[in-house]
């Protein structure tokens, strides 16, 4: 993950309000009324403070007729903590070397999938239901994608259907799957270091 996503992620964590939300998110969904009477603060600020950790994918929010419901994101709360981990057990010589070359088995598959799931012109024939398969094929999406341009959403909408026409699912499984960040409707590419792994699954 990027360094500076990092700093926002714990810019984030920066206030007790915001981290007394998240232990309270943690024992489930709650609506932001609830959170207000617990924490004995206004819904406004409530919906405030929301916004900060929605901006840095800490929490999930949905409404319900009147209700605003908030509930934790944990798969980014992993990938947050995971990251930071990651950069601090690796050398800073070794910071922005590439990845270990791949070897001949993963090699083989990869180009496999490449091939049946892809046309010779690079269309997406469709998206693969097994996990192993669909993540080599958003890899390869990923990698099309400028690494360190800021894409709208309308951008990369009209990328993803150069490949295929569901736009909408490629864009949520490269969110879900790490290899792009999202923060106000604004997507940018992580670095490979944060792409959920292919090669590690059975």
């Amino acid at each position: 993950m990027q360094l500076d996503k990092i700093v926002n992620y714990h810019k984030a964590l920066a206030d007790p309000t915001r981290v007394r939300m998240l232990i309270l998110l943690s024992e489930g969904e709650m609506t932001g009324q609830t959170l207000a009477e617990k924490l004995c603060l206004s819904p406004a600020t409530i919906t405030h403070h929301a916004a900060k950790l929605r901006a840095v994918s800490l929490i999930h929010e949905r409404r319900d007729k009147n209700a605003i419901y908030f509930s934790l994101d944990r798969y980014f709360l992993k990938q947050y903590e995971s990251s930071l981990g990651a950069i601090l057990a690796k050398p800073a010589s070794t910071e922005f070397k590439e990845m270990e070359p791949m070897d001949e088995k993963n090699e083989r598959m990869k180009q496999s999938v490449l091939r049946n799931f892809f046309t010779a012109d690079g269309k997406l024939k469709h998206i693969p239901a097994q996990l192993k398969k669909k993540r080599i094929v958003l890899e390869d999406l990923a990698e099309r994608l400028e690494e360190g341009r800021k894409y709208s959403e309308k951008e990369l909408n009209e990328f993803i259907k150069l490949v295929h026409p569901d736009f909408a699912t490629i864009r949520r499984e490269f969110i879900m799957h790490a290899y792009l960040y999202r923060e106000q409707e604004v997507y940018e590419r992580n670095p490979r270091e944060m792409w959920e792994r292919w090669e590690t699954l059975a």
